[in-house]
């Protein structure tokens, strides 16, 4: 099976001249049109790239050629383009042979194999050696009649023709690509599925989560779906002289208490709690590893986020096009407002299992929701479905203290819902946990090139991004109401000293915030079976599934979002 491993990525020097304002391919974007036209969509229209492990073992390979094979090339990594060809790339190596010159190109993996289990090249590699071997023939203006292919897996050498019929091919390849350049619409999942296990962007192309709308979930196999877990975590900054700086590729966190170096790699994002300071150094290492940076107040509201998403101009084009549709958004913010009244209608029923006090104590609000249920579909305006969810937020709020054990001291008791500022030390808890719920939902949908200005339900009324507040409704009651019920339930608040009072505002301490931020990644960190995919995975995991599963409503698979749902 072919692979994604050749990371060789050729500058941009000449534009060819037949091409009018487009810029050259590069040959590495033919080898990805040839594996898959929604890979080199993705690479090449919307320029995402994510290097996975293939990728730097490819790199890797690239590096130790010369030692895992005999012949040595007189030129490596030898640079090439064509103004006629509207090509650019860099080819592993070119040597001569014979009085001609050959050109090489290096896999980690296997070959394909023939009828008779002759080794042969993969589609995507061939086209590959042919675009190299016509540029170096163009280049150095000697005739090229052959490439060879070295797959190290299975130690063969693959030997490619440079005739007619493969310069055909390769001007098929190229008019191709230029199509799908031009295009506003991904292309659609390839129908062979064994390409895309091995493919670096199934995270973002999610395949098998479009394929598992079309099957049998209870008699099929299991596919491949998104990854469960964060191989990296977010880096909270809450001392309130701290400094972020750089020490080569690790960020140098400085605050009164001493020094801390913290390797890049293991941060997927950057949460300052108040006034801490990013220098500009480290700001731009975040920029180049794809680190977000978010900002909130001590009292836990938003301010800021930045991320190095890069301008996903398609991306974003699909993205006003379908939200301008005053069907599309109310169908959108209805299965999202479904989802969170029924949530919580869930955790309400659930908290009160087994216990008669406690379900009493809450019927009158249980039964108020449970009205607002089966209207939330039947509206016909969204001021119709906010004024419904507005009516379930008043009944859900007014049975959550209730779900507080009598054990519980009276301060930490709330009385209501107060928001802005909180009044009490429970509504700080919430407050503060909201904001740390829409400071990840907000780089989330940055980090996936979406719009976070333009949403489908919230109204842009504020500088909170609407489409942050769309999303941020579906993990308000497992994300945030859930853990913090349960942390005060079990004691860990200390009234006095985890709580400031101002006047009538409530805020959250030092050590009150160390052990909320600590409360809200404990929580993200817990596996939850997802309903549509029926994988266990990781709650940020299942934050950023949604926000992906979003965007296939308007591109190519409608009716996978929202479907999460408390048990």
């Amino acid at each position: 099976m072919e692979g994604i491993n050749n990371s060789s990525i050729g500058r941009i020097m000449i534009r060819p001249a037949d091409s009018g304002d487009e810029p050259p391919l590069r040959v590495m974007a033919l080898h990805a049109l040839l594996y898959c036209e929604r890979l080199f969509y993705l690479e090449e229209v919307e320029e995402i790239r994510v290097a996975d492990a293939n990728v730097y073992a490819g790199r890797r390979l690239h590096l130790e050629r010369v030692s895992l094979d005999d012949e040595t090339p007189e030129l490596r990594s030898f640079e090439v383009s064509s103004e006629t060809w509207g090509l650019v790339g860099k080819v592993d190596a070119v040597r001569k042979r014979d009085g001609v010159w050959v050109a090489y190109e290096h896999k980690k993996g296997r070959c394909r194999r023939g009828d008779e289990d002759e080794p042969l090249a993969w589609p995507s590699d061939r086209i590959q050696a042919v675009a190299y071997a016509v540029l170096v023939e163009e280049q150095l203006g000697d005739t090229v009649r052959q490439a060879r292919i070295r797959y190290h897996a299975d130690n063969v050498t693959v030997l490619v023709d440079i005739d007619e019929a493969a310069r055909q091919d390769l001007r098929d390849a190229i008019d191709r690509a230029r199509v799908l350049s031009k295009s506003t619409e991904r292309p659609p999942v390839t129908e062979n599925e064994r390409l895309c296990p091995k493919c670096s962007l199934a995270v973002v192309c999610l395949p098998e989560e479009e394929r598992l709308a079309e099957i049998d979930v209870a008699t099929a196999e299991p596919p491949r779906l998104f990854p469960s877990n964060r191989e990296r975590h977010t880096l909270h900054v809450a001392a309130t002289k701290a400094r972020i700086g750089r020490s080569g590729e690790s960020l140098l966190i400085e605050t009164e208490d001493g020094r801390q170096k913290i390797a890049i790699e293991q941060v997927d994002s950057i949460l300052i709690h108040g006034y801490g300071q990013l220098t500009t150094q480290a700001l731009h290492l975040c920029a180049y590893r794809g680190v977000a940076v978010d900002w909130l107040t001590f009292g836990g509201r938003f301010v800021a986020g930045v991320s190095a998403s890069p301008g996903r101009v398609q991306q974003r084009i699909r993205q006003y096009r379908a939200l301008t549709d005053d069907i599309v958004r109310l169908n959108l913010a209805q299965r999202t407002v479904h989802a969170k009244v029924e949530s919580q209608l869930r955790y309400l029923l659930r908290a009160s299992r087994g216990d008669s006090a406690y379900r009493q104590s809450v019927q009158e609000p249980i039964n108020r929701i449970r009205e607002v249920l089966p209207k939330l579909d039947q509206v016909g305006s969204a001021d119709s479905l906010r004024g419904l969810e507005g009516m379930a937020a008043k009944a859900y709020f007014a049975a959550l203290p209730r779900l507080l054990s009598s054990r519980v001291d009276a301060l930490l008791v709330p009385s209501g819902r107060s928001k802005h500022p909180p009044e009490d030390r429970f509504n700080a808890l919430l407050s503060f946990g909201y904001g740390m719920l829409f400071a990840l939902v907000h780089r989330t949908l940055l980090g996936i090139g979406l719009e976070p200005a333009f949403g489908f339900f919230h109204q842009p009324r504020s500088s909170a991004p609407p489409l942050v507040l769309d999303l941020v409704e579906l993990f308000r009651v497992p994300l945030v109401d859930m853990p913090v019920v349960g942390s005060v339930n079990r004691n860990r608040w200390s009234p006095d000293n985890d709580f400031t009072i101002a006047g009538r505002q409530v805020w959250l301490s030092d050590d009150g915030r160390k052990k909320a931020i600590a409360l809200f990644e404990e929580r993200l960190n817990e596996a939850y079976r997802h309903p549509f995919t029926g994988q266990s995975m990781s709650y940020a995991r299942i934050v950023e599934l949604e926000a992906r599963l979003l965007e296939k409503e308007w591109t190519g698979a409608p009716g996978l979002y929202a479907r999460l749902r408390m048990r």
